[in-house]
């Protein structure tokens, strides 16, 4: 099964396009957890209301070489038919990109991963050739910087463009085996809107909500495709941190369920 598929069963199986970003900050998390006993929490009590979980790999590699070591135990605890992406954003000449797709999908097995496409196609080509792994460019970012670059003219055949808008042409142009996705920030509603209309099939990851003022309901809007799917509304800190007691899990299961619900009344009224 490819990742395409693999998400739109979970979406369907959860009812829901919430993507739970499985971030464990120590400073924000309750005190006396570990970092494993709070992810393994954190997935039995949301298991059931998402679409698919996104680690960060920093969060983990921040803890050295024990933080690895939680990761692949988070990654084993994650019921085998919810998608996992590996948000590392890597980007590197060909060789070293190599290296980077065989760690993220054949090392640690994840279902898709997210990938810089500053160095160009060379740098994207060996994750896109594991035809059943999702691989999400980074297009329009949630982050306020995003306008340093992404939205710089740039001259294409058809007159001016961002260079956000470019990026996801070429993303298109390189998806021969359909297994490309763009990541577009739910802090930029309007290019969100543009992009979905100028790709209508592609799966889009959407980071921005919640800690970072994005608004849920044109994420949903102007995300999801003409059937209400491949759209993933991803949220990690509103989740994670719903409580900082011994009563974390079931904050975050109420939070996971109350976006679930949110989401599911934009979709139904777009």
């Amino acid at each position: 099964m490819d990742f395409v598929d693999k998400l739109l069963q979970a979406s369907r199986k959860s009812d829901s396009l919430l993507c739970v970003g499985l971030d464990p900050d120590p400073e924000l998390m309750p005190s006396g957890v570990s970092v494993f006993e709070f992810n393994r929490a954190i997935i039995e009590a949301t298991a059931d209301m998402v679409c698919a979980y996104k680690p960060n790999l920093a969060f983990y590699e921040a803890l050295g070489a024990e933080g690895i070591d939680v990761l692949r135990r988070t990654i084993k605890h994650i019921p085998a038919d919810i998608p996992v992406i590996g948000d590392a954003k890597r980007g590197d000449i060909g060789n070293t990109a190599r290296a980077y797709a065989r760690a993220m999908f054949t090392d640690f097995a994840f279902d898709a991963t997210t990938v810089n496409p500053y160095l160009g196609f060379d740098s994207v080509e060996p994750f896109i050739q594991y035809r059943d792994k999702g691989v999400f460019v980074l297009c329009r970012t949630s982050n306020p910087g995003a306008a340093d670059f992404q939205s710089l003219p740039c001259d294409t055949e058809s007159g001016h463009r961002p260079l956000f808008e470019v990026v996801a042409m070429k993303a298109s142009q390189w998806n021969a085996h359909g297994n490309v996705g763009l990541v577009v920030g739910a802090t930029y509603p309007e290019e969100l809107r543009l992009l979905r209309q100028s790709h209508p099939d592609m799966p889009i990851l959407i980071p921005g909500i919640g800690a970072q003022g994005g608004d849920l309901a044109s994420a949903v809007r102007y995300g999801v495709d003409t059937q209400g799917q491949k759209a993933l509304i991803s949220v990690s800190r509103q989740v994670l941190y719903a409580s900082a007691g011994k009563d974390f899990a079931q904050a975050a299961r109420q939070v996971a369920s109350e976006l679930r619900e949110q989401i599911n009344h934009y979709r139904a009224g777009r």
